[in-house]
């Protein structure tokens, strides 16, 4: 009886691998696999994309810092909310006719 059950469980597994694997062949399957490499190159790269963008922030205040601890001169204010440069007078120039 100990064999005749474990028989039967090695043929589901089998069945189930080979039908896994005769899935993944198919076009329909094919497709998939290339969709699910799609999406995790797309998560990879938009992870790489703020990564680089943190970094480059992180080192722009670095190299702002340093600037003015070194001449005291700041020389890029930053910009506000409103898109106004911090202590600017907030004029613009009039728009052409």
């Amino acid at each position: 009886m100990f064999w005749f059950g474990l028989g039967i469980a090695a043929g589901v597994v089998a069945s189930h691998r080979a039908r896994s694997a005769a899935r993944r062949i198919t076009p329909a399957g094919a497709a998939e696999n290339v969709g699910d490499a799609v999406r995790e190159l797309a998560t990879a790269l938009g992870s790489f994309g703020a990564d680089v963008r943190a970094g480059m922030a992180e080192r722009e205040a670095e190299l702002h810092t340093t600037v003015i601890e070194r001449t005291g001169i700041d020389p890029a204010p930053r910009q506000l909310a409103g898109g106004r440069a911090r202590g600017g007078s907030g004029w613009t120039p009039p728009a052409s006719i």
